[in-house]
């Protein structure tokens, strides 16, 4: 058996309402770790804000939440974890799709570190 470097992907996509990132096919088995963090602004002044998040695994939804956006005058945020086994052979898609009402977009960064 050869020895390999573990694999680690990131994309940070900014104030982006969508972000997706691709993790391409490997003559190996793997297993990664994925974080997907979606960070919004809360205005000081605002009625009823919210934000949202959807997360995608190679096309099927996993996860998707919708929460009331806290902490007027600074941020917050939804965070999803999840570890994923990818066979031989096979990519890996992550894509996370977002909404806000009355809060601002800040960062959508979606990490994949293989473990």
């Amino acid at each position: 058996m050869s020895e390999h470097t573990l694999e680690h992907w990131q994309l940070d996509a900014g104030d982006a309402d969508i972000a997706a990132l691709d993790i391409p096919p490997a003559l190996r088995v793997r297993r990664f770790h994925v974080d997907v963090r979606f960070v919004v602004a809360c205005p000081a002044e605002t009625t009823d804000p919210w934000h949202a998040m959807s997360v995608e695994l190679n096309g099927r939804r996993q996860w998707s939440r919708q929460i009331i956006t806290s902490n007027p005058g600074q941020t917050d945020s939804l965070d999803y974890h999840v570890r994923v086994d990818v066979p031989e052979g096979e990519a890996l898609r992550v894509r996370a799709s977002t909404k806000v009402k009355g809060a601002a977009r800040r960062q959508l960064r979606i990490e994949a570190e293989e473990q």
